[in-house]
């Protein structure tokens, strides 16, 4: 299942997840367990549609775990210390402005496994990170995007 590519995880990130995968493979299997025990005990398991529901459940649970694991078996922390702070890289925090819009924004650029767009988190993967990655403060940089060419300057980087 694994891809090869490393995952990289801030420590805080890593210790989410890890306990998040240890909640799931103790209380998460027991939930399972019980539902499927329940719907076996209401009859005839080649006409329960419970019992058929809790069996795939069960089974998209499982491979979420898969997936947690194989995330965890790729996953490199880093440690931003060691990483200069004059240009755009992974877990840089980004202030950038739309040339077009004037709109200002502040990304964090993430590993495409912490990506989540509602609380400003960016794949460094994604159009606009890999158009930012190794960029300095002032620089403009144009970005391919789905919705057409962008182009943004960079105010600030944490």
């Amino acid at each position: 299942m694994s891809g090869g590519n490393f995952v990289y995880l801030t420590r805080e990130r890593l210790i989410e997840i890890e306990k998040e995968l240890q909640e799931m493979k103790t209380n998460g299997r027991k939930q399972m367990a019980a539902k499927i025990a329940e719907a076996r005990a209401h009859g005839d398991l080649s006409e329960n549609a419970e019992y058929d529901a809790a069996k795939e459940e069960q089974g998209l649970f499982e491979l979420k775990i898969s997936k947690i694991e194989d995330i965890l078996s790729r996953a490199r922390v880093i440690d931003t210390s060691k990483m200069s702070a004059d240009e755009v890289h992974l877990l840089s925090k980004v202030k950038i402005k739309n040339l077009k819009s004037k709109k200002i924004v502040e990304y964090l650029l993430v590993s495409p496994e912490e990506a989540d767009f509602q609380e400003g988190k960016i794949s460094v993967t994604s159009p606009v990170g890999q158009g930012l990655m190794g960029a300095k403060v002032g620089a403009k940089v144009q970005v391919k995007a789905p919705a057409g060419l962008m182009e943004f300057e960079i105010m600030e980087i944490n």
